[in-house]
């Protein structure tokens, strides 16, 4: 179930927000668990018992951890159950097959691939983080175990976040889903639908209609339409038209969900960490993922990074360290030899500027940003090449040797005004407007009902577009 949609909008979030509200206290995580498995089960009902075993392989190890609390060895064994467990799934639904796809291309073999596991479980990579993360915390004493199995439940599948993030740990939550009484009040409530709206309009204001210019361009895999471009017949300035409005699409579409996500977090009285932080205003490319997709980057710092040594042991080491965080971020996002190359990217990226480019970027004031942007570019161009029915070889041709083709000027005369908002949009300029407009009760709920009701009326007359993050 997709968040944008006329189901989501106008039949189960009003049902579950009645029915959490008006429940009580102390079965509200009852009422969470039960509507957030009814929102996984939607559409991959088939799934259920993945979700299940995830639940109840962490919840148990999770009790086993901490009954053996004087026991080391038993302590290891119960979170090496936990891990194994849930990074097994991951590993089997996910990367099973490319491994086997792989290795049979470099070794000639003819191993056959798994069958039935074709499609992705919705969010295992997100709620699978979530597991680890809470059973790694359980063993290094920073949480208590979880005693009630509905708590916990409720934690991993909580709807908000269950698909595509953000990527929230345990400690974050735990004391407010063990507040029965008082979890909310009218004042969260309004900033969670404010977020809310907020996020749906980046959505389908945004991310949808940028991404029908990417469309035009380039067109879409396995899509009956043969009304785009196409990328053999586009011309380079085109091609990098194309690239950056998929650039633009893939942040609206990510931080507007994110956005989503956290604001009914509010709404049900929960306080979920953000996201992202206007990334494309970074002056270098570890600002960039200081402020992108931030639970994931601040995930593998606490989980991977600092336990290999972080910065502690010397420069190489550093260098060795960043190069597993980023080749495992690659891996998370997909099973993909482009996302493979796209994590590798980002290390050289990352180790050239620990080692000598940081400082002269910090001097600059102009062309940090312009060196930043076209870089996180080229890396999108990465990101999608291959996966999306794109050829990875030809996108780069056309993106770094000149060639003919189709004009961009059409594109420009019909998206121009849209490219220029959607620019704007991803400075805090519309914060700034947005601090003045709240200071006024008419002007606030003015602006956000406005907002609500555009955006409706483009959820009411558009196909069904789903989050590009839920291929993750």
């Amino acid at each position: 179930m997709v968040f944008s949609t006329i189901i989501f909008l106008f039949r189960f979030l009003p049902i579950t927000l009645a029915l959490y509200y008006l429940a009580p206290a102390k079965l509200k995580n009852t009422v969470l668990f039960l509507c957030s498995l009814v929102f996984y089960c939607w559409g991959e009902v088939r799934f259920f018992p993945v979700m299940v075993a995830l639940i109840l392989i962490n919840y148990l190890s999770g009790l086993a951890i901490e009954h053996f609390d004087a026991k080391p060895a038993l302590r290891r064994f119960f979170l090496l159950v936990a891990l194994i467990g849930s990074l097994g799934m991951l590993f089997y639904f996910k990367y099973a097959n490319f491994v086997l796809r792989s290795v049979n291309a470099l070794l000639g073999t003819a191993f056959a691939e798994i069958q039935g596991i074709g499609t992705l479980p919705l969010g295992i990579s997100f709620y699978t983080f979530q597991t680890l993360s809470y059973s790694i915390d359980v063993y290094r004493r920073d949480v208590k175990a979880e005693r009630n199995i509905i708590d916990f439940g409720a934690y991993v599948v909580m709807f908000p976040q269950l698909i595509a993030g953000p990527i929230v740990k345990y400690r974050d939550v735990s004391d407010q889903l063990h507040v029965y009484k008082h979890r909310y009040n009218l004042k969260q409530i309004e900033e969670g639908m404010t977020l809310f709206t907020f996020g749906l309009a980046k959505k389908v204001l945004l991310a949808d209609a940028v991404g029908a210019l990417w469309t035009d361009i380039i067109g879409v895999a396995d899509s009956p339409s043969t009304t785009f471009v196409g990328l053999a017949n586009a011309s380079t300035p085109l091609v990098w038209l194309g690239i950056i409005a998929y650039s633009l699409q893939l942040y609206f579409d990510f931080s507007g969900y994110s956005l989503m996500g956290i604001g009914m977090g509010k709404m049900l009285g929960f306080d979920f960490p953000a996201n992202f932080n206007y990334p494309y205003i970074s002056a270098s490319i570890t600002e960039f993922w200081r402020r992108w997709h931030m639970t994931l980057s601040g995930w593998f710092r606490e989980y991977v990074y600092i336990p290999l040594g972080g910065n502690r042991k010397g420069l190489k080491r550093q260098i060795l360290n960043l190069f597993i965080v980023e080749l495992l971020t690659g891996i998370w996002h997909g099973a993909n030899w482009n996302f493979i190359c796209w994590g590798l990217y980002y290390f050289v990226l990352l180790a050239a500027e620990k080692l000598f480019l940081l400082p002269y970027l910090k001097k600059g004031k102009v062309w940090p940003h312009f060196y930043t942007l076209f870089l996180v570019v080229v890396g999108w161009a990465m990101f999608v090449g291959n996966d999306t029915g794109v050829s990875f070889g030809l996108l780069f041709q056309k993106l770094f040797i000149p060639s003919g083709g189709v004009s961009p000027l059409y594109f420009l005369r019909n998206y121009g005004v849209l490219l220029a908002v959607s620019v704007v949009c991803c400075t805090p300029l519309i914060e700034k407007l947005w601090d003045v407009l709240r200071k006024n009760v008419v002007t606030r709920c003015a602006a956000i009902l406005t907002l609500l009701v555009v955006s409706t009326a483009y959820v009411v007359g558009s196909t069904n577009s789903p989050f590009l993050y839920f291929n993750f």
